[in-house]
């Protein structure tokens, strides 16, 4: 195993053998996890937060003046976040021409409204944790995981928004999962790919390959 992960990311990193249905080796890995030294916080930038998680809290017949608006759910990576805050959310509304196929996003702007972690209600919130974020926004856009991969930080103060990027990539030697064994094959030019980026997977059309670079669209 250590052989097939030379060269890769993972290269030098422990193994721990374990069987979850026996039990075996689950207090090592308990016991490895908890000797990883917590990440410095970044309490002093812009807050930068990843929706791993987007829904309507609003029951069906509620009556209108009870209503509220979305609220997403993920992770602050840097920064705070407080209840007041004027807030972005990117890329947004993401839509496509049906005349020229081409992509444009629009970006959403509101307000914290109130902030959750399980069932605390905070004033403000700091990197690490799962928190929900309650904002002015129209139940409908955050319904049944929609914003799921969005950034939420402040105005004028967002990454990026990239229709393209190019990859440095390291195909594996073999498939994994399978009985046959398999060589893989190499990227060709029109395949499509599944991309992860943060929180969510989508689909990516290889444009150009060369060597070990591609244009992804």
């Amino acid at each position: 195993m250590r052989k097939y992960f030379q060269g890769t990311i993972a290269h030098g990193s422990p193994i721990i053998p374990i069987s979850a249905q026996m039990s075996f080796n689950i207090d090592v890995v308990v016991d490895f996890i908890c000797r990883i030294p917590i990440p410095l916080r970044d309490f002093t930038s812009a807050p930068y937060m990843i929706v791993i998680r987007s829904f309507d809290v609003n029951k069906p017949g509620e009556d209108c003046s009870q209503l509220v608006g979305g609220v997403a759910g993920g992770t602050i990576l840097k920064g705070l976040l407080r209840v007041g805050d004027e807030i972005a959310i990117r890329p947004g509304f993401v839509s496509k021409s049906a005349k020229t196929g081409q992509i444009s996003w629009s970006e959403i702007r509101s307000r914290v409204t109130s902030l959750k972690a399980d069932d605390n209600h905070l004033m403000y919130a700091v990197p690490g944790g799962l928190i929900g974020v309650g904002m002015l926004v129209d139940p409908f856009i955050t319904r049944s995981d929609s914003l799921v991969g969005q950034i939420i930080g402040y105005p004028n103060h967002m990454p990026d928004v990239f229709m393209e990027i190019d990859v440095k990539y390291l195909l594996m030697k073999r498939l994994v999962g399978f009985k046959i064994d398999e060589k893989v094959q190499k990227l060709k030019e029109d395949e499509i790919l599944l991309i992860n980026v943060g929180s969510t997977s989508l689909g990516g059309k290889v444009v150009t390959v060369r060597s070990d670079l591609a244009k992804i669209q």
